[in-house]
Order: C-alpha cells, then structure tokens, then sequence
C-alpha cells in the first residue's frame, strides 16, 4: 500500500528547494570577474591596510572576487588607451621666446598596485572626457613647464631629450590620479619670431654650400682618379697579357704531363683490374663449391629430419595415442565401478536404514503396548491377539471358504458318540486346517487361556476344537 505524504510537507518541501535556488542564484550573481581589459573597484567595507587605517577601496586587475551584498559594491574602470590631442601656444622658452608645441599624449589607467589604488579613489564614476581634461589640464602644466628649462635649439635640434623630459615630468603628476603615459608624439614646433624659421634657414644655407664645396672636391678628386685609373688600366693590361701567355704555356705544360699521368693510371689500373678479376673469379669459384657442399650437408640433414619426422615422431605419436587411449578407457572402467559400487552401496543402505527405521516403529510400537498393559508382557499378546482375532478367523474360515464340493454322499449309520456321521464328516473338515493351538506352538507360544486351555488329560487341538 502506497504511503501517502500530506500536502503540508510537500509544499514546505518545495519552498525549500526554491529558496535553496534563490539562494544559490543570489550568491553567484553576486560572483563578479574581471575582464583584462578592466579594473574591478569594490568598494564598502572591504578590511583595513596594514597600518589599520581603513582601506577606501579594493582593486582587482585579471581575477574574480565575491561581492558581499548590503556590505559592499563594485564598478569597473576601462583600461582601453586614452589619446589626447594637446595644442600648447605661446609657450615661454628659456631664451624668452614663445612657442607652439602641438603634440599627442596616450595614457591609460595604471594596473600597477598603488597607482590602481589612486585611479579607484580620484577616477571611479568619471566619463571618459572627464578623464581626458583632468589629463590634459595635467599636461598643459608639465610640457610649459619643460618648454620653460629647454632653449629653442635643444628642443628643435635635440628631440629626444626634450621627449624624455616631457614624459618625466608628466608621468609623475599622472601617476597621482592613477593614469599612466603610454606614447608621446610632438608633431612641430613653432614660434612667433621665426627664430626657429631663421635657424632652418641657416642650417639650410651652410647645408648647401657644404654640398657644393663637397661637389667641386669630389670633381677634383674625380679627373686624378680618372687619369690614375688610365695609367693603372694601361700597366695592368701590359702585366695581363704576359701573365695570359705564362698561363697558356704552363696550362699546355700541365695538360701533357696530366695526359702522361692520366695514361699510365689507366694502364695500372687495367693491370690491377684484370688480376683483381682473376682472384675474383677463382675465389667464386672456391665459394661456389663450398656453398653446394654447404648445401648438399643441409640437404642430407634435412632428408635425414625428414625420416624422423615420418617414421620416429609417427610411431612415438601412435605410441602416445595408445598410452592415452588405454589410461583413459581404464579411468572410464575404474570410475564406472566406482559408480555402481557407489550406487549398490547407496541402495544397501537405504534399505537397511528404512529395515532399521520400521522395526524402530515396531519396537516403539510393541513398548507402547506393552506400557497400555502395565508392563505385562501376557496381557499385552492379549490385547495384540484380540486386536487381530477377527483376522485370524478370517484366515481359519477362508481356508475353506472355497472350497468347491458337487456333491456330497453321506452314509449315516447313526449317531456315534452322540454325534452323527455328518457331524463328523464336518469336524473332520475343519480339523483339516492347523488349529490355532498348532499355529502358537509353531511360533514357540502357549495359546492364551481364554482362547481355550486345553483340560487337565486334552492335547492343544482337543481344546481348539471344542472352541470351533
């Protein structure tokens, strides 16, 4: 039978279960990660630094935090690259001459521990162009301030120190808003009194006339090396041509003797070819008699393993076969007499055990009976006999029950002792069946006395046929 559950538990059941899910599903939405490209702020109660003053805010750069709700919350500060396009005019150079430097400046939030710490406490919640001016405004005072220790040649002429100072000078005051500078780009310099303009053109002026001096030296230079390239040209051809007819002879020289050479190396080398072929062909013909004696050997064990294969390993096989044959038919023989010893000795004592088993009935029987009679064995064969005379008088009756008689012919000659000749003919018939005085004596008993004692002077049978 099926147990049923209230509907009070079952319902409480499932508001567990959902408020387990809410549960689940509000600690991890409030389970927050940090992208790359981002700063995760928590701020709220976020534990103290180590000198105990309370921390503003927690900064996680590349990791996952769990915000703990009522206590804490968080924002993110975008890491994306900021570029500022800063136009500075009029600025006073150390010689005290203003100047336009119109350049580019690309900060982004730091990640570095400290400088995310400033960045959470002076940026969180800014927009982008809020960001931008407070950078500029920054940078407008570090380049005037460069702009002002730099003469006009170093800035003009020297621009990677004035690169380095700027980025210096401006990193610093950056880092205290938590920004840091990224790339500087100082596109052109200009100035009102066109000293800058001047000096370009001075520059110009002394690069030109180097050039022509340069020219005119290297025209000069030219025609000696033309005239010096002529006498060279006439001796070193002189010098060719003889080194050309020296080489020709000494080649032709170099090709008999390589000729002589080559034809003499050619007929030692035919000379050994043709002995080396002699020595060759002998010893082939050394190995190749070796070889068929080699094989004629392995030919003869084979066909002598081939013989033992076919008459040796047979007759061994067949021998094998009939030890097998013969152990296996005997362990048949053997396990089969075990069996029916086994089954005649399992039949005996079936036998004897339910022998045992009915006389042990008998007995107990008999005990019994004898107990019903207090313990005296007389009465208790009476009470056996009494239980059993109806049929042993069954068995006294049926003895002559079927008995066919056709006919009977009687010659009565009268009475005889009181008794008529059919009396007699009849006693007579029934003495014919061994009475049970007989039957008791056979069996080594006395006939009861109420079955009929025989009388002081009367045999057994008298006694029984005065009971019939």
């Amino acid at each position: 039978m099926p147990i049923s559950i209230p509907e009070t538990i079952i319902i409480a059941i499932c508001v567990g279960v959902l408020i387990l899910v809410a549960l689940i599903i509000a600690i991890l939405s409030r389970y927050r990660k940090c992208p790359s490209d981002k700063v995760l702020v928590i701020y709220g109660k976020v534990g103290s630094e180590k000198n105990g003053q309370a921390r503003s805010a927690k900064c996680i750069h590349g990791g996952a935090a769990f915000i703990f709700p009522v206590l804490q919350s968080y924002q993110y500060l975008d890491l994306t690259p900021i570029s500022i396009n800063v136009d500075l005019k009029n600025a006073l150079s150390k010689q005290n001459i203003r100047i336009d430097v119109p350049s580019r400046f690309t900060v982004g939030i730091s990640t570095e521990a400290g400088i995310m710490q400033n960045a959470a406490e002076r940026l969180l919640g800014l927009r982008l162009n809020e960001i931008q001016e407070l950078a500029k405004d920054i940078i407008f005072g570090q380049l005037r301030l460069v702009v002002a220790t730099m003469d006009i040649e170093e800035i003009n002429t020297d621009r990677d120190k004035f690169l380095v100072a700027v980025s210096n000078n401006v990193e610093i005051e950056l880092k205290k808003i938590g920004l840091r500078l990224i790339n500087v780009n100082v596109t052109d310099i200009n100035d009102e009194s066109g000293y800058i303009e001047a000096l370009g053109k001075e520059a110009a002026a002394k690069a030109i006339n180097d050039a022509k001096k340069s020219v005119a030296e290297k025209d000069r230079d030219g025609e000696i090396g033309k005239a010096n390239a002529l006498r060279d040209q006439r001796v070193q051809v002189s010098a060719a041509n003889a080194l050309a007819i020296k080489g020709e002879n000494d080649a032709k020289i170099e090709v008999a003797q390589s000729e002589a050479n080559r034809r003499e190396k050619e007929a030692e080398a035919l000379r050994v070819a043709t002995a080396a072929e002699a020595v060759q062909h002998a010893k082939a013909k050394e190995e190749a008699y070796i070889a068929q004696r080699q094989a004629e050997q392995t030919r003869a064990e084979l066909e002598r393993a081939t013989q033992q294969a076919d008459v040796i390993v047979k007759a061994q096989i067949a021998k094998e076969q009939a030890q097998i044959a013969a152990e296996a038919e005997a362990e048949v023989m053997r396990r089969k007499a075990k069996g029916e010893a086994d089954a005649i000795f399992a039949k005996m004592e079936a036998q004897a055990n339910g022998a045992k088993e009915i006389l042990q009935k008998q007995a107990e029987g008999l005990r019994e009976i004898v107990n019903a009679a207090g313990g005296d064995a007389d009465d208790a064969v009476k009470l056996i006999i009494s239980d059993k005379l109806e049929e042993l008088m069954r068995i006294q009756v049926d003895a002559i029950k079927n008995i066919k008689i056709d006919k009977v012919t009687v010659w009565d000659s009268g009475a005889s002792d009181g008794k008529s000749s059919t009396a007699n003919f009849i006693s007579g018939l029934m003495k014919s069946v061994p009475p049970l005085g007989e039957v008791f004596k056979q069996a080594g008993m006395e006939l009861p006395a109420f079955l009929g004692s025989p009388v002081e002077g009367e045999d057994t049978e008298t006694a029984a046929d005065k009971l019939l």
